[in-house]
C-alpha cells in the first residue's frame, strides 16, 4: 500500500486527493498544505508549496512513494528537479519544462518552431515601445504578463486607454513582478480546455472542458481563476478534437523532447475555435483549476497508477472516462477578484448526495468551525448524463451552502445548453 504526498492546497489539488482517495493501492495521503475540505481526506502538513527543502524533507522522513503536484508555482520553483536529484519519485514537470507556462514567449517561440496554429504576438519589457506598437494595431488587443499571474495577468484592451492603463501596471508598476509583456493579435470563437497526461512523447487526453474567467454573469467584469466549468461540449466536433490531439499537444510535447525539456506531467491547452480552425490561446504546465474539479470526478481508471508510471517513464495505457458529464460552480468571497476579507462563517450541508462533489478551494477552520480563507472558496461539482441535470444538481447544492459573504456566476455552462439545443 502506497503514501502519497499532494503538493498545494485548492480545489485542484481537494479534486486530485479525492481521485487518489478512489485507489485501491493508496493508504495514506498527506497534502502540503491542503485545506480544511482537504484535512476530511487527507492530513494536511503545515509546509508551503515553493518550500522544496522542506517537502523534500517531509517526503524522505516520512518514506513518500509519489508526489503529486499540483500549482505552476511549486513547479517553478524546482520541486520536481530536486526530488529527481534526491532519487524521489514525483508527477510534475521539471523547471526547465514548465517554462511552457511560466513564459509566455517561451510557449510562443515553441509554437513557431513546430507551427502550432496560435494568434500572432510580440513581446515588450519597454512601457513605451509596448504603447507604440499597441497604439498601431487594431483593437480589442490582448496584453499577457510573460510569467506566473494566477491566471490574472491576461488583459483584453478594448481602447487605447484600457491598453495603457495595464501596460502601465505590468511593466511600470510591476504588478506581477518585473517581466515582460507579450502583445497577441486577438481571436474570436470559443475556448475550450483540453488537458493531458504527457510523459515525453506520449500523450493520455482528458475530457474536454470549458472553464469562465470573467467575474460576473455573462462575461463580464475582470478576469478570475475561473469561475465555473463544465464537460461535454457540444460546440467541440471529434474532428476539432482530434485536430488538436494531433497537430497542437502531441506537437508540443515532440518539441520539447527535442529541445532537451521533455514534459512528465500535465499539458493543458487553453484553446479556441476560430473561423480559421482551433488556435492555442496558452499552455499550462499543470492541472487547470477550476478544470481538473470537472475532470477528474470522470475518471474511472485509478489515478494512481497514471500518475506513477507518468512518474516513471513508461507506459500507463489509455485511461479510462465515463460518458458521464459535470458542471461546477465557484463560491467566491464578495470582492473578488479585488479586495476582500477573509474568516466569514460557512455553513455547510448536512451531506452532499451521490454524484457531487463540495471541493474546497480557499477554506479554513477556525474555533472548529469552516470559515473563507480565499477570494474562491468552495466549488459545487455534479455528475450526470446530461449537462441540464448536472448543471440542476450542481446549483442546488450551491444553494444549500449558507454564507452570506459569498456569491457566485448564474450562467456556467449556457454556452453548451445553447449549443446542444441547436444540435
Amino acid at each position: 500500500m502506497k503514501k502519497v504526498l499532494v503538493i498545494g492546497g485548492g480545489g485542484r489539488e481537494h479534486a486530485i486527493v479525492d481521485a487518489l482517495g478512489r485507489s485501491p493501492q493508496v493508504e495514506k495521503i498527506y497534502c502540503a498544505p491542503g485545506n480544511a475540505g482537504i484535512a476530511l481526506q487527507a492530513e494536511c502538513i503545515p509546509i508551503k508549496d515553493t518550500d522544496v527543502e522542506a517537502l523534500l524533507e517531509f517526503a524522505q522522513s516520512n518514506s513518500i512513494d509519489l508526489t503529486v503536484v499540483g500549482p505552476e508555482a511549486a513547479l517553478a520553483a524546482g520541486v520536481v528537479d530536486a526530488f529527481r536529484s534526491s532519487g524521489l519519485k514525483i508527477f510534475g514537470h521539471t523547471a526547465a519544462a514548465a517554462r511552457i507556462e511560466t513564459s509566455k514567449e517561451f510557449a510562443k517561440q515553441v509554437m513557431e518552431r513546430c507551427g502550432v496554429p496560435t494568434a500572432s504576438y510580440r513581446s515588450f519589457s519597454d512601457y513605451q515601445d509596448a504603447l507604440a506598437y499597441v497604439s498601431s494595431r487594431p483593437f480589442p488587443a490582448v496584453l499577457k504578463y510573460d510569467g506566473l499571474a494566477a491566471g490574472k495577468g491576461v488583459v483584453i484592451a478594448n481602447n487605447l486607454v484600457e491598453a495603457d492603463a495595464a501596460l502601465k501596471d505590468m511593466l511600470v508598476g510591476e504588478s506581477f513582478g518585473k517581466g515582460r509583456v507579450v502583445v497577441e493579435d486577438y481571436l474570436e470563437g470559443p475556448e475550450f480546455s483540453f488537458m493531458a497526461f504527457v510523459d515525453g512523447t506520449r500523450v493520455y487526453p482528458m475530457p474536454l472542458a470549458q472553464d469562465h474567467k470573467r467575474v460576473y454573469d455573462g462575461d463580464k467584469g475582470p478576469n478570475t481563476g475561473g469561475m465555473g466549468a463544465y464537460t461535454g461540449l457540444p460546440f467541440i466536433g471529434a474532428d476539432d478534437r482530434s485536430f488538436a490531439l494531433d497537430n497542437i499537444l502531441r506537437k508540443v510535447a515532440e518539441n520539447m523532447v527535442s529541445i532537451g525539456a521533455p514534459l512528465s506531467g500535465v499539458l493543458y491547452g487553453g484553446l479556441m475555435k476560430t473561423a480559421d480552425g482551433v488556435k492555442v490561446i496558452e499552455f499550462n504546465a499543470r492541472f487547470g483549476d477550476p478544470e481538473t474539479e470537472v475532470v477528474l470526478p470522470l475518471l474511472d481508471s485509478d489515478i494512481y497508477e497514471i500518475f506513477e508510471a507518468v512518474a516513471e517513464g513508461r507506459p500507463c495505457g489509455e485511461p479510462i472516462w465515463s460518458s458521464d458529464v459535470t458542471m461546477g460552480v465557484v463560491l467566491a468571497t464578495k470582492g473578488y477578484p479585488g479586495h476582500y476579507e477573509k474568516g466569514f462563517p460557512i455553513e455547510m450541508p448536512d451531506s452532499v448526495p451521490t454524484g457531487s462533489f463540495a471541493f474546497h478551494m480557499g477554506t479554513a477552520l477556525r474555533n472548529e468551525g469552516l470559515v473563507t480563507a480565499g477570494g474562491r472558496v468552495l466549488m459545487c461539482v455534479a455528475r450526470a448524463s446530461s449537462l441540464a441535470e448536472a448543471r440542476t444538481c450542481a446549483y442546488t447544492l450551491v444553494d444549500n451552502v449558507r454564507c452570506p459573504a459569498l456569491f457566485c456566476r448564474r450562467d456556467i455552462a449556457r454556452q453548451g445548453l445553447e449549443a446542444e439545443r441547436e444540435i
